[in-house]
Formats: structure tokens, sequence, C-alpha cells
């Protein structure tokens, strides 16, 4: 097999499930402000789910990129952008919808 290059296989590092805890954090903030909307408490539920938001932003914020897991998507400018913008906007609306007569 003169002239050919050698064929190494590519070994990624193998992440702990526990090291994902940022992601699991906000996903559980998730899942309780949804159940919250589904007991009719849709204000409470919308604000408890732009919280969670909240939460994702200022762990993406305060932890570097390779302990921010599965958070970071993208580069940590454009994160913090979307999901501050998805935070405010969210409590916009969980505040502007009138409540139920």
């Amino acid at each position: 097999m003169s002239g050919m290059a050698e064929i190494h296989r590519l070994h990624p590092k193998r992440r702990r499930w526990w090291e994902q805890w940022p992601i699991t954090l906000v996903l559980a903030g998730v899942v309780v402000s949804l159940v919250v909307v589904s007991l009719d408490r849709f204000r409470l539920g919308s604000l408890m789910l732009a919280a969670s938001l909240v939460l994702a932003f200022v762990l993406r914020l305060v932890l570097p990129s390779h302990r921010a897991g599965m958070l970071a998507v993208r580069s940590k400018t454009v994160d913090l952008v979307v999901l501050g913008v998805l935070a405010a906007s969210l409590a916009v609306l969980a505040l502007w919808v009138p409540p139920p007569t």
C-alpha cells in the first residue's frame, strides 16, 4: 500500500451525561412551566418559560463554551442575542395578553 495515506480513526472525547447539566436544568424549567400552563395559569407559566430562557442566557454568559454543553450552539454572541431577544419578547407577550374575563 505504498503511496496511500495512512488512515487514522478519530476518537472524539466521550462526554459524560452529567456534563450536560446546563441544558437539563433549563429543560426542567421548561417542563415545569408547561405544566403550569396546562393547569390554566397561562401568564404565570409563560413568565416561568421566559425565566427558563433567562436562566439559559445567564448560564451561556458565565460558563465557558466547553462547559456550556448543548447550550453552546453558535458563537457566544449569537447565542446570547437569540436567548435575550426570545426571553424579553416572551415576557412582554405574556404580560400583554389580557387575562380571561
